[in-house]
């Protein structure tokens, strides 16, 4: 027998992701609840309501009705049709079916989107702050993202002249509107110069579209509108609070849709029927959805009323999703000791914002308020007790 000690093989560089330090927080919070204390969670960006009643009613006839097996790999037709018919009557536009994509989520719709737009080793700007998953996801597949920096004197909003500024090697850019975790929403004369920069310079435009339908004043436009060459990330996540269905959709330029089928056959076979079925149902689902949306709006006042008064007062009011990022310099740092000092103190628990900036972040904190307005009022009662006591800066 050989005295050479084996080899252990070793892990892929693509696998070196950071976890986001919101899962640290959320560890916390579990360890919190295990020793029965009382938890206030305004960290993570779930609707606390049921699916829509049409979308359980549906899911509960097709468990009934015998076997449910796989679909196309770009999703059952009827529900792709049925998105089709959803732009067209949200926003006038006719989308053909055919460029529609249905994934498992809106997380493997942009793995899906990326690993077709772009080729290992390519340089892709992501506007921050964001949802970290893009970041991630990039660099799991041999990506780099560049980051394109906001920040509250403009809103956090992205400008034609920052894609026009960017580097000779970026491939394409990825952002969000209604924008995760800042709530910012994008115009359409906003898309319109965003698009044309991108268009200008041959770069590929992903814009995560996920918190379409929940918006206060007007409602987001999406870059469908200035033409075909973008890609649109969306899903029943948010609006129809579909989290666990895993269930998402792209709409892709023309060129881009059988690469996507193959990819989506080899990864992912298709997402899933049951889901698919539901979420059929859920697209009819706007008179219920609405009431939820004004408890969103709701629970926005009462976060934007009452949070100055605390010292809580450096923030852009958001136009869409149900985020509100705070910057928290006048009492602290560091967002993630912050946010642990919060939970301990108040039972009140809110997101760190480093997962969402790679730079600026430490200052922040994301509250989400898709929650019943109770849980809100009760928030608020903790930290108007708690934040006055708080050494400042």
């Amino acid at each position: 027998m050989s005295n050479i000690p084996p080899k252990l093989p070793v892990a892929s560089s693509r696998s070196e992701i950071e976890i986001y330090r919101m899962w640290r927080i959320y560890n916390a919070l579990q360890e919190r609840l295990a020793r029965g204390e009382e938890v206030i969670n305004l960290l993570v960006g779930e609707p606390s309501f049921p699916p829509p009643s049409r979308a359980i009613a549906a899911a509960e006839a097709a468990l009934h009705a015998g076997p449910i097996p796989y679909t196309e790999a770009l999703g059952l037709r009827r529900l792709r049709q049925g998105i089709a018919a959803f732009y067209q009557r949200r926003y006038g536009l006719a989308i053909p079916a055919a460029r529609i994509a249905v994934t498992i989520g809106s997380s493997s719709g942009f793995m899906l989107s990326f690993l077709a737009a772009f080729s290992a080793g390519q340089r892709v700007a992501v506007v921050e702050p964001s949802y970290p998953a893009y970041r991630g996801a990039l660099r799991a597949l041999d990506l780099t993202p560049y980051r394109i920096g906001t920040d509250a004197a403009t809103g956090f909003r992205p400008t034609a002249a920052m894609i026009e500024a960017l580097p000779a090697d970026i491939a394409g850019v990825v952002l969000a509107s209604p924008a995760n975790p800042t709530g910012t929403m994008l115009s359409r004369d906003d898309l319109a110069a965003l698009y044309a920069a991108c268009k200008q310079r041959g770069l590929w435009l992903i814009v995560d579209e996920l918190y379409h339908g929940v918006s206060y004043g007007a409602p987001a436009a999406t870059v469908l509108e200035q033409g075909d060459d973008a890609i649109v990330v969306n899903g029943f996540s948010k609006y129809w609070g579909m989290t666990g269905w895993r269930i998402g959709w792209l709409v892709l330029p023309e060129r881009l849709v059988p690469r996507v089928e193959a990819l989506s056959g080899s990864l992912q076979i298709s997402a899933p029927t049951l889901s698919q079925i539901a979420a059929l149902a859920a697209l009819d689902s706007d008179d219920e959805m609405a009431g939820r949306v004004a408890q969103y709006a709701r629970n926005r006042q009462r976060l934007l009323d009452t949070l100055p008064g605390l010292g809580l007062d450096r923030f852009a009011p958001p136009d869409g999703a149900f985020y509100l990022y705070c910057d928290i310099r006048a009492f602290s740092d560091d967002a993630e000791a912050f946010c642990r000092k919060m939970l301990d103190e108040t039972g009140v628990v809110a997101a760190p914002g480093a997962d969402f900036d790679t730079e600026a972040g430490a200052h922040f904190i994301r509250f989400s308020f898709c929650v019943a307005p109770s849980v809100i009022d009760a928030a608020l009662q903790q930290l108007a007790q708690w934040l006055p006591k708080q050494q400042r800066h």
